[in-house]
């Protein structure tokens, strides 16, 4: 039977695709990564691993075959630990979460931060990006989305809606022709993301709901384009739990331009046995439930919930 510590050492560079990112990791030199991976080639008698300078180590179709098998060992292992460690006791272990940039940075992270404290054997990987994470690479055990993955072995909810609004600071307001309709926005400049690179459709809101604006500002990050838009020089489209919590910030034609956007929350079939991923996925839920208004631009701070013991 294959070594599992060679197992362990093969699926962090299966994820990261480098022995120097797989060595941090897991907190060994590069050296012992290199050597574990070789001694599992040998095991098995093939080759587990492309190598270019480019690309790094990419998985070889029997490699590929392998990761499917060693992460179910490695969860069948962390579900052994649980039931035999942890009973009675609170959740312990590590969990990292891959959420969208804003709603990690301004709804999740105070949110986790309680949570966390609550349960103190617990610890924490947050992971605000712009980007869409990768659960079958291993870069997190939950993500929290834009858009529902459509193929996967995943178990995936619906975790809350969000409203998105127009917004400006006072002094752009003051100093720019008045905006009574939508009509009127044709004289004004806008910030907004880079067409090109925008990681979701769902994000070309600015397009849908204002076609043939003036963008003089684009970021790949909304909280780029929320401290630009503190600048006073141009409107923004932002979400609500962002903009509504900053009294700098004054929301335009409210009733005009309202958009709904949803997030969704998922994470591998197997790892969803685990208690931690339990935990968190249930105090997620109930959070959102007690945040609807922040959720919906009514409110201006995250609201923690009573915390389970």
């Amino acid at each position: 039977m294959p070594d599992w510590d060679n197992l362990r050492h093969f699926l962090e560079v299966a994820r990261t695709q480098r022995v120097s990112a797989a060595a941090r990791r897991l907190a060994v030199e590069h050296t012992t990564v290199a050597r574990r991976v070789r001694s599992l080639e040998a095991e098995l008698g093939t080759l587990l691993f492309e190598k270019s300078r480019a690309s790094g180590y990419t998985l070889t179709p029997d490699g590929e075959r392998l990761f499917v098998h060693a992460a179910q060992i490695e969860t069948a292992l962390q579900c052994a630990r649980e039931d035999l460690h942890d009973g009675g006791e609170q959740p312990s272990g590590h969990l990292r979460i891959g959420v969208t940039e804003g709603f990690g940075c301004y709804v999740l992270t105070p949110l986790a931060t309680a949570m966390q404290q609550r349960h103190p054997r617990l610890t924490l990987d947050v992971m605000p990006v712009p980007r869409f994470v990768s659960l079958s690479r291993h870069e997190a055990d939950l993500a929290i989305t834009i858009e529902k993955p459509q193929r996967g072995p995943y178990v995936c909810s619906k975790l809350c809606d969000y409203a998105l609004g127009l917004y400006a600071t006072p002094a752009y307001l003051h100093g720019h022709a008045p905006i009574a309709t939508a009509a009127d926005l044709a004289s004004h400049s806008f910030i907004s993301y880079v067409n090109d690179l925008v990681f979701s459709p769902h994000l070309r809101y600015l397009e849908d709901v204002l076609p043939g604006s003036r963008v003089i500002l684009r970021s790949t990050s909304v909280v780029a384009q929320y401290h630009a838009t503190l600048q006073g020089h141009a409107l923004a489209i932002l979400p609500c739990f962002i903009a509504a919590q900053d009294p700098r910030l004054s929301r335009v034609l409210a009733d005009e331009i309202q958009i709904e956007r949803s997030f969704w929350m998922y994470c591998h079939e197997d790892l969803y046995r685990l208690r931690r991923i339990k935990l968190v996925w249930d105090y997620l839920r109930q959070a959102m439930d007690c945040n609807a208004d922040l959720l919906g631009g009514r409110e201006g701070a995250p609201r923690g919930i009573a915390l389970p013991p």
